[in-house]
């Protein structure tokens, strides 16, 4: 094809890479709220690609309808096989976190990563895979319900029915509490410093009186196998990691999946990546991800 006004012959698969560009981030954040880990997201974005490069121009009016419609169906497929494979995880299950660095921008793999908290990723395990597809394209990815249904092959009405079960069981990604820069400063502060300094006392004190701590090393490495309930407990926990820490670790303020955390490196590498939900006054849960196949694109 030429360009209108030159010479220059316009390359169609230029054209093609171009508008599948524009929609990778997209794309990348549909995978991995609908599967948890980056690599298996990217292995279905790298599918979707291939298929859209396989379609016939002229059947596709809306390129971003059809590469959002086949990552939808190859994630739903995907979480078939994952969701076999968590029923034997050693430990309580994480999604792989997506880290940001302070001082950087985020990457396009992780401009979702505000709103595929830790806390709703987590949420989402509880749903069936087509109310977890619905729910994230309409509440997180703005698609309207005709959209939503090409999407995932079902009515509008039935997705409006679906997403409305699944608001009742996880509630709606938008009203996703969010601290003040100022409070979120305070208690993550606070909270560094008492672990730092071995301060049990002042740890507790910052944790909620129903706070929880989830240890994912799966089967490689040692962790809590259950969930930890108490703020006594959470902050004996933390501390009593603290205290094994082998030699030459660093500590770097870090943002996980848009939440205040931590990535913690030793000389080998990244060791652990913790991520804080905060309240208002008081840290609610503690997330700590140790699993080093999970650490590997940290």
């Amino acid at each position: 094809r030429r360009a209108p006004g030159d010479g220059h012959r316009v390359s169609t698969e230029h054209v093609d890479d171009a508008a599948f560009l524009a929609c990778r981030p997209r794309l990348l954040g549909v995978a991995y709220g609908m599967l948890g880990t980056r690599g298996e997201a990217e292995d279905v974005v790298q599918e979707a690609w291939l298929r859209w490069r396989a379609a016939g121009r002229e059947a596709v009016r809306d390129a971003e309808a059809f590469l959002v419609r086949v990552t939808t169906r190859l994630a739903l497929d995907a979480l078939t096989s994952a969701r076999a494979r968590r029923e034997t995880y050693v430990g309580p299950w994480l999604p792989e976190p997506l880290v940001t660095d302070t001082a950087a921008g985020p990457d396009e793999a992780l401009e979702a990563a505000e709103e595929l908290g830790f806390a709703l990723l987590a949420a989402l395990e509880r749903l069936d895979p087509v109310q977890r597809a619905v729910l994230l394209l309409r509440d997180v990815f703005d698609l309207d319900y005709a959209e939503v249904a090409d999407a995932v092959d079902k009515s509008p009405a039935a997705c409006r029915q679906a997403v409305h079960r699944a608001r009742e069981a996880v509630g709606h990604p938008r009203r996703r509490h969010r601290v003040t820069p100022a409070d979120e400063e305070r208690l993550t502060t606070a909270f560094a410093i008492a672990v730092a300094t071995g301060d049990l006392a002042a740890l507790t004190a910052l944790l909620a009186e129903d706070a929880i701590l989830w240890s994912d090393g799966g089967a490689r490495v040692r962790a809590a196998r259950k969930p930890i309930l108490g703020p006594d407990k959470v902050a004996r926990f933390l501390l009593g990691v603290g205290r094994k820490a082998p030699n030459g670790v660093s500590f770097e303020i870090v943002r996980v999946n848009g939440d205040p955390g931590w990535r913690i490196t030793g000389p080998e590498g990244v060791l652990a990546v913790l991520a804080l939900e905060l309240t208002d006054d008081a840290v609610a849960s503690v997330r700590v991800v140790n699993n080093p196949e999970k650490l590997e694109r940290v």
